[in-house]
């Protein structure tokens, strides 16, 4: 296992935030963040470990299976600054390596290891399917497109570098939807491949608020995840 604890550089791309509702590029939205009362650090540590201990392994089996000739080396870490939110996201250090990050507070606002193993499975998922090179080219493909329709137009460099933000924006947010079920899907797969209850799991997504099904949301209604789940866990 590989495993460590430290405040992450912020990265261009990030993906499967688990905190809702939250872009695939957050910032940061209000989920819940509080240590229940009965609160127990290092149960919640030896819970985390443990689930790092089994699911990555077969995230890793998974991921080559799918990808043989990406980078498979999962690196797990803590994002220990204080005062962030329960969350998990996927991304990639400056070689390519996949890295899953989880805050303190999701650790410990898990309810069981099952929670935590499905949203590592989830976050690892992400990698699998690619999500990040493929949001960025959704988001490259929205700027060209918005930017050059505003040139053509008649619009200044001023409009035009503004249109190109936007169309970057609604690019990158183009697939998140289809993203996060994607990674819903295959998160089931590999945590109960990993020994845990997905569905179990999936109870996460009862106790943080509904993003809805908003035009141009970052994820989908917490209901169509869970039907995911429960979906795929049948099919399995």
């Amino acid at each position: 296992m590989k495993f460590f604890s430290f405040a992450l550089v912020a990265l261009p791309f990030l993906a499967g935030c688990t905190e809702m509702p939250a872009p695939s590029q957050p910032p940061a939205q209000p989920t819940p963040s509080a240590a229940p009362a009965s609160f127990d650090a290092n149960r919640a540590a030896r819970n985390f470990v443990s689930v790092v201990n089994r699911v990555e392994p077969v995230a890793e089996r998974e991921c080559r299976a799918r990808l043989p000739r990406a980078n498979c080396d999962f690196l797990i870490v803590v994002d220990d600054r204080r005062g962030e939110p329960a969350n998990a996201y996927q991304t990639e250090d400056r070689s390519g390596r996949p890295v899953i990050a989880f805050t303190l507070a999701l650790i410990a606002d898990a309810r069981n290891q099952d929670e935590l193993a499905f949203i590592l499975g989830h976050e690892a998922a992400h990698h699998i399917k690619e999500h990040i090179p493929r949001t960025r080219e959704s988001a490259t493909f929205g700027a060209l497109v918005l930017g050059t329709l505003v040139g053509v137009g008649g619009g200044g460099d001023a409009a035009v570098e503004a249109a190109t933000r936007v169309g970057a924006g609604i690019g990158a947010r183009r697939f998140s939807k289809e993203f996060e079920l994607e990674a819903d899907s295959l998160g089931t797969i590999i945590a109960k491949h990993a020994g845990y209850d997905p569905l179990r799991g999936a109870q996460y997504f009862t106790r943080i608020p509904d993003p809805g099904d908003a035009f141009l949301g970052s994820h989908p209604p917490n209901s169509d995840r869970i039907e995911t789940v429960r979906r795929t866990a049948a099919n399995m």
